[in-house]
């Protein structure tokens, strides 16, 4: 969480609460952050003025997202898609595009890492999985980005360029870089594979809000939504990079929602095997990804606290890696990189 900024040394928190005042709506001098992000946006809580609470509750929320770093024509464009497609997504109350400030209303304030327990989860992971289904359902080729090859393997190379060079201190040797592009090609022809739906792309603990009003999810950070592999968000849910559960609870709900989506008309594979071993390969694509970008908000943008989250997402990498043939070459590479012994895992 940031510190609520100096608005004599912030020029952007100056120019939020000069737009905030001129919207006569809210009390700009109330602004204080209202969660921390990955990227160049900020958030902030501000108080309603009373005759507007009525209207608009008591708190609203002002995203400041500078528009030489951030696309915002792309929120607004996605929360009216997801508002359309049933789910919960903050209310747009203001915009400001050529600034970068939107006002919306305020989901609250525990998300579902916060408030997940074991006698919880079973509810929140399933009303998460019908919120998706719902989305996905509305899915319209040609209105997002598409989730393409290029894009894909743009993602997985930051693990080499970061995580093995930059954290490591690592160089692979051609003969490496070789077994792992083989790696890559195997996970890509899965993914590329699979049937296509809305895709949020970070659609975990941290961007779901608990909502005390029993319209759970609340959903964030859509902002980067494309159009890409069915299973996406699943792996992205149910194998998250900041909370872990175990095998049998993960299998129990990926059936369930994989039940759902065969009885909604989702073009999910036909057989469960097929499903869960699409969603394990659309996983590790994530997962390599998201170990290079862990590593980049550290060493390029001083965001330290996302290290602590690479034992769980790398335990995910090797788990799945170590389960099929043709991925395997990728544990054995770790295993050079880190000096560990190869460990025995089941193949398929």
């Amino acid at each position: 969480m940031s510190l609520l900024p100096n608005s004599s040394h912030d020029a952007r928190f100056t120019l939020v609460q000069e737009w905030l005042a001129s919207l006569a709506l809210v009390d700009a001098a109330s602004a204080r952050p209202a969660s921390a992000d990955a990227s160049f946006r900020r958030y902030f809580r501000v108080d309603v003025l009373p005759q507007h609470q009525q209207q608009h509750g008591a708190t609203l929320i002002v995203m400041d997202a500078p528009p030489e770093r951030e696309n915002t024509a792309a929120f607004l464009k996605v929360d009216q898609l997801l508002q359309e497609a049933g789910v919960t997504v903050p209310v747009i109350v203001a915009q400001d595009l050529a600034q970068g400030f939107v006002l919306m209303s305020d989901l609250g304030v525990s998300t579902y890492l916060q408030v997940l327990d074991h006698d919880n989860a079973a509810t929140l992971y399933a009303e998460a999985l019908g919120a998706l289904i719902k989305i996905q359902k509305a899915s319209q080729p040609g209105v997002l980005p598409e989730f393409d090859r290029a894009f894909m393997l743009r993602e997985m190379n930051l693990f080499p360029e970061w995580y093995i060079e930059k954290h490591l201190g690592a160089k692979l040797t051609d003969a490496q870089s070789a077994e792992l592009q083989k790696v890559f090609d195997a996970i890509l022809a899965n993914c590329l594979a699979q049937q296509q739906v809305y895709m949020h792309r970070d659609y975990h603990s941290r961007n779901l809000m608990w909502m005390d009003d029993k319209k759970n999810p609340g959903i964030l950070d859509f902002q980067d939504a494309v159009y890409g592999p069915i299973t996406y968000d699943v792996a992205s849910l149910l194998r998250d990079a900041y909370i872990q559960w175990d095998e049998e609870l993960v299998l129990d709900w990926a059936i369930r929602y994989w039940q759902q989506a065969k009885a909604e008309g989702l073009p999910v594979h036909k057989d469960i095997d097929s499903f869960y071993k699409d969603m394990e390969y659309m996983g590790l694509q994530r997962h390599i990804k998201i170990l290079g970008l862990f590593c980049r908000l550290n060493y390029r943008d001083g965001k330290s606290n996302y290290l602590g989250d690479l034992p769980t997402v790398m335990e995910y990498v090797r788990k799945t890696a170590n389960r099929y043939k043709d991925l395997r070459p990728l544990v054995k590479l770790l295993d050079t990189l880190e000096n560990k012994q190869a460990q025995v895992g089941y193949t398929f």
